[in-house]
């Protein structure tokens, strides 16, 4: 079963480029959500996570703070 990907960040971010690398070298898909560029995909990601800072991976219904590798790993794995 593959579960939805969305990684919230912005082009700038050193982790959010590693998060976005590190799924495109597992072979996962994932949607690309730039929050620079819309104040509503910004509150979206806020509202989801409770967090302004990013990257925000929402995995299915499982939101990750930040680049945690594992926790990604285990949530694409379930």
């Amino acid at each position: 079963m593959n579960k939805k990907v969305k990684v919230y960040g912005v082009p700038t971010c050193p982790f959010c480029n590693r998060t976005k690398k590190f799924l495109k070298d597992k072979g996962f898909d994932f949607e690309d959500v730039d929050i620079s560029l819309s104040q509503d995909l910004a509150k979206e990601m806020i509202k989801k996570s409770g967090q302004m800072s990013v990257p925000v991976i929402e995995i299915g219904e499982e939101i990750v703070i930040g680049f945690d590798k594992e926790k990604i790993e285990a949530l694409l794995r379930s």
